[in-house]
């Protein structure tokens, strides 16, 4: 598997995963689904993601994670999946709230916004137990708790 990830750090927060904890992710994510690919992930403030997130889904207020996947141009080939844009401090307050290890929380965020970009969703109920059910599946190999409540004891 060939993964290219530009990793953009455009935050303040100082408590970041390792890069290399985000290309583990992304390639456990694509593990089997696709060989090669381009992707960026971009780490912003509150005030970036607002912004994105009123301009791109005309939602005001913050959000954890958007994913703008990558349209070809048709007859072009191209290995770029598109950008993940992922708030860090709406991750540690999350994280917090929830009670979830801040790392699990990355890992979770990280795992959902690339699926994103393959082109999964969570509108109907039926997208989102497809969804859940592929992201519980990668984080429980990637030696995390399903991210949706059940606890998994060894």
């Amino acid at each position: 598997m060939s993964i290219d990830l530009e990793l953009q750090i455009a935050s303040s927060i100082q408590t970041l995963p390792h890069p290399a904890q985000f290309r583990e992710w992304v390639s456990a994510t694509l593990w089997q689904r696709i060989e090669t690919a381009e992707l960026t992930i971009r780490i912003v403030d509150e005030d970036e993601i607002i912004a994105l997130n009123q301009q791109y889904r005309k939602k005001t207020g913050s959000t954890n994670v958007l994913s703008f996947p990558y349209e070809a141009i048709p007859g072009v080939a191209s290995r770029f999946l598109g950008d993940i844009v992922i708030c860090a401090p709406i991750i540690e307050k999350e994280s917090n709230e929830q009670q979830k290890p801040l790392l699990a929380h990355w890992a979770h965020m990280v795992v959902h916004g690339t699926l994103h970009l393959l082109g999964y969703d969570h509108q109907t109920d039926e997208e989102a137990v497809e969804m859940e059910s592929t992201e519980t599946d990668i984080l429980l190999k990637l030696g995390f708790q399903p991210p949706y409540g059940e606890t998994i004891t060894p």
